[in-house]
């Protein structure tokens, strides 16, 4: 390829990614210009993309509804104890399959792998009657954290990942005689940073956005999530846009903060990461 023939190919991918990234952009910037908008302007067919009046109106109708600041908190300390636990138990199962051999390890984890075919809506109805019928954990931070403590998508993607780190490495901390836990805790995880940061932030973001399972478990408007709490915006003739945007617009934040806190460790590299002190 002739480098007339590359120039051109580098100008006509930088402006289809260009073009996408505004495409991706739009919403994220309605939403924002929308919370500061008139419920009125926000919903009109052609809204205004630089608004004539700007409010904070919606921001305090939001922060006046009853609760809003709780379900702020129930979707943080919901979200970060879900990470938290997907980050710890993912990451030790995908050792365990990638670098550990034990009986029946390969069968186990195509079982584990076989059940991410079984579509969600058919073990709903069974795990519902399971927490709120038989073990009574309606309206309970239990009931919307226990279900999804460690997801088998995790642990295939931990799993993945470390079945390409040095196995060299975990051979020399046993001749050192580190233990197993040693071996996880010293050699593994700092090389596995960028994997973990990926994993911290699908979570995070998954169950931050969650809607079906904590509105299906929660009964009172202290309980709610942001998510679940938003809908009650909606009235029955009319809905209130702007709280909407506003409380999305403020729902985004933990969100954009994680990924940005984060966002290095995608371009760390496995093995500077094993050979750095």
């Amino acid at each position: 390829m002739s480098n007339q023939s590359k120039v051109i190919f580098i100008s006509i991918a930088a402006i289809i990614l260009a073009f996408w990234a505004v495409i991706t952009v739009i919403p994220l910037y309605w939403m924002i210009i929308g919370s500061f908008q008139d419920s009125l302007a926000s919903a009109v067919f052609k809204p205004q993309m630089i608004p004539d009046i700007w409010s904070v109106a919606p921001y305090e109708r939001f922060f006046t509804k009853n609760n809003a600041i709780q379900w702020l908190l129930n979707s943080l300390f919901v979200s970060s104890v879900l990470t938290v636990t997907n980050l710890f138990f993912a990451s030790m199962a995908g050792y365990a399959f990638a670098k550990l051999k034990f009986p029946g390890s390969n069968s186990i984890f195509w079982v584990l792998l076989g059940t991410m075919m079984i579509p969600a809506q058919v073990t709903l109805i069974p795990l519902y009657v399971l927490v709120i019928n038989v073990f009574d954990l309606a309206d309970t931070y239990t009931a919307m954290i226990v279900p999804t403590l460690v997801s088998v998508g995790n642990i295939f993607l931990m799993k993945q990942y470390m079945s390409t780190l040095p196995t060299s490495l975990i051979h020399a901390a046993r001749i050192d005689a580190c233990s197993e836990f040693g071996i996880f805790y010293k050699v593994i995880l700092p090389m596995a940073k960028p994997g973990l940061a990926v994993l911290a932030i699908f979570t995070f973001v998954a169950n931050w956005n969650d809607f079906f399972w904590p509105f299906l478990v929660t009964r009172s408007s202290e309980m709610r999530t942001i998510q679940v709490g938003l809908a009650s915006f909606k009235f029955a003739e009319s809905t209130d846009y702007g709280a909407i945007m506003a409380g999305a617009t403020i729902g985004a934040l933990p969100m954009i903060i994680l990924f940005f806190a984060l966002q290095k460790y995608f371009l760390q590299g496995i093995t500077i990461g094993a050979v750095k002190g």
